[in-house]
């Protein structure tokens, strides 16, 4: 405040409040570095230190802190330490991260394995690249284990973030696909400027808007972060506030709004992306299908463009070893998650019930759901509907084993289905193939052969083998057992006989429909028949014969 003079009237208790705030800071130890901490902590003769610095602040045996000065061969023989396995961690910056190697060589007598952690990662996407090099590379033991770190101050994710989406662009430049670039060390979720970023936030925007984010309402987000939702009409923008301009504005608000908004935005941006790979539709780039052997059953030419380039189409017959957990293992998974042991009343099958993200209502409410991790595939349910649900219920570890066991001896030790792919000249005919899943696979079949293509689902390869005109039957009668059985797959087969599936008593049941006509050929080779509600319905038993007895069928329908 001034005086009349227009002199500013200084406060004396302020001032003094002041000084002693001046002298409470004075007197408080300082806070250590990352590096000091660690050296402290592990002790400098167990820890070699890479760095660009000549002096460093050490503590001896009996606590006390001294400064230690560094000559220019320090980085040298602090390196040759740790690859001796005279010292058993290392720390280096960028000014160690150049011209040197870490790795777990087979020519040195440290050969553990690297676990290598990234600490403070900063902007530059080459530098962590460059630096993440240095543990792995040719001529090693084993390969390292990548561990970003990060505080629990949930802004901080802005930085992984960055770092994250540099490193997938550097990728797709330098390599061609994106997830080469991060090295399989960031996920989706890390990536905060995505398009399924842009979809959540966007959603995010809407919820504030329309008060269905009742932690924050609309004008306190816009008073605290400084962006405007509302137009000068009253209604909500069509331009909003862009991604990064909404991430930078997070860090200046306080730890526990920072929080409270960053967890709505994170969960619709794993709802994004769930949904995204529901549909068939999220885009990670090339992908490599892996299995134990990958057999070309069939190849044919199904396109030729004006140039003489060609498109084929494979099928390729994938086997693979069916990867499921014993009991004891699944006892283990379910501890360290703090799950649940269920099993179904109806089945008698096992389930472990973990907690999982969360989904929004058309109201901005939060449904809380849990995932059921089945032997060979796991599927989200909402936590309410489970509690009300009497088809599965909470046992002890001894009826749990007997049940999971019990399953898990049914199943095959090995899996085998087929692989549909188009390869070759594919953007004559890009949008003859199916638009919801546009994903490009390699792999590499059991003769050598490489192979780079548009993998088509079995659901859609009918439809596609017609517009490009291919005549043979693509689809085994394995094949479409399964597909029938697991993903309710329907098949038109000869004489308007439709092969579907159908639920008669909560029992699942492979049907063909609209086949009276040769109903006693059917029969005759393992088909059934039934009245249900006062009408004859033909089904295919489900055992090990189904294919068999589909095969005969096919044949008599010609």
């Amino acid at each position: 405040m001034p005086d009349r003079d227009g002199s500013p009237i200084i406060s004396q208790t302020a001032l003094f409040l002041r000084e002693q705030l001046i002298d409470k800071l004075a007197s408080l130890d300082p806070i250590p570095g990352a590096l000091e901490q660690l050296l402290w902590y592990f002790g400098h003769d167990k820890v070699a230190e890479v760095t660009g610095r000549n002096k460093r602040v050490l503590k001896d045996d009996s606590g006390r802190l001294f400064v230690d000065s560094r000559g220019n061969g320090a980085n040298i023989a602090e390196t040759a330490a740790f690859m001796a396995l005279e010292k058993r961690i290392l720390i280096f910056s960028d000014a160690g991260g150049t011209g040197r190697s870490y790795h777990a060589d087979l020519n040195a007598i440290n050969r553990l394995r690297r676990v290598h952690y990234l600490l403070e990662a900063g902007w530059r996407a080459d530098s962590a690249i460059q630096g993440l090099g240095r543990s792995h590379r040719t001529n090693q033991a084993s390969a390292p284990i990548f561990r970003p770190v990060s505080t629990n101050v949930i802004g901080e994710r802005r930085f992984i973030s960055t770092i994250a989406r540099r490193l997938d662009s550097l990728g797709a430049l330098t390599k061609g696909q994106r997830q080469t670039g991060g090295n399989g060390i960031f996920s989706a979720q890390d990536n905060l400027e995505s398009d399924y970023a842009e979809r959540a936030l966007y959603e995010l925007f809407k919820q504030i808007y329309q008060c269905r984010f009742s932690e924050v309402p609309l004008g306190v987000f816009e008073s605290i972060t400084g962006l405007s939702l509302t137009s000068h009409e009253g209604g909500m923008k069509t331009e909003l506030p862009p991604l990064r301009q909404f991430l930078n504005r997070l860090l200046a608000l306080k730890i526990g709004m920072q929080n409270l908004i960053f967890e709505r935005f994170e969960l619709l941006l794993n709802q994004q992306i769930e949904s995204a790979i529901a549909a068939g539709v999220y885009e990670i780039g090339v992908e490599t299908i892996r299995a134990d052997k990958l057999t070309l059953v069939s190849k044919e030419e199904v396109y030729t463009h004006s140039t003489g380039s060609v498109t084929h189409y494979l099928k390729i017959e994938r086997l693979q070893k069916n990867n499921i957990r014993n009991a004891a293992q699944t006892i283990d998974f379910c501890n360290l998650h703090h799950g649940r042991l269920m099993v179904n009343k109806t089945d008698g099958n096992g389930a472990v019930c973990i907690p999982t993200t969360s989904v929004f209502d058309d109201e901005g409410g939060v449904i809380p759901r849990v995932l059921l991790v089945r032997p060979q595939k796991d599927f989200r349910v909402a936590k309410q509907k489970l509690q009300q649900s009497s088809t599965w219920r909470e046992v002890e570890e001894q009826e749990f084993i007997t049940a999971w066991s019990k399953e898990v001896e049914r199943l095959p030790q090995f899996i085998t289905d087929f692989i549909h792919l188009v390869t070759g000249t594919l953007l004559p005919i890009w949008k003859t193939l199916p638009c919801k899943n546009s994903r490009v696979y390699r792999l590499q079949l059991s003769n050598g052969d490489q192979v780079l293509g548009r993998v088509v689902s079995a659901q859609d390869i009918q439809a596609v083998t017609e517009q490009l005109g291919i005549k043979n039957k693509l689809l085994s009668p394995e094949e479409l057992i399964t597909l029938v059985l697991n993903e309710r797959y329907s098949q038109k087969l000869p004489r308007g006989v439709t092969l579907r599936s159908s639920l008669i008593a909560n029992e699942r049941r492979i049907e063909l429909t609209d086949a009276l006509s040769v109903v006693d050929k059917l029969v005759a080779v393992g088909c059934f028949t039934e009245i249900i509600q006062w009408q004859k319905r033909v089904f295919i038993p489900v055992s090990d014969k189904a294919s068999a007895i589909l095969a005969a069928v096919i044949e008599i329908l010609g």
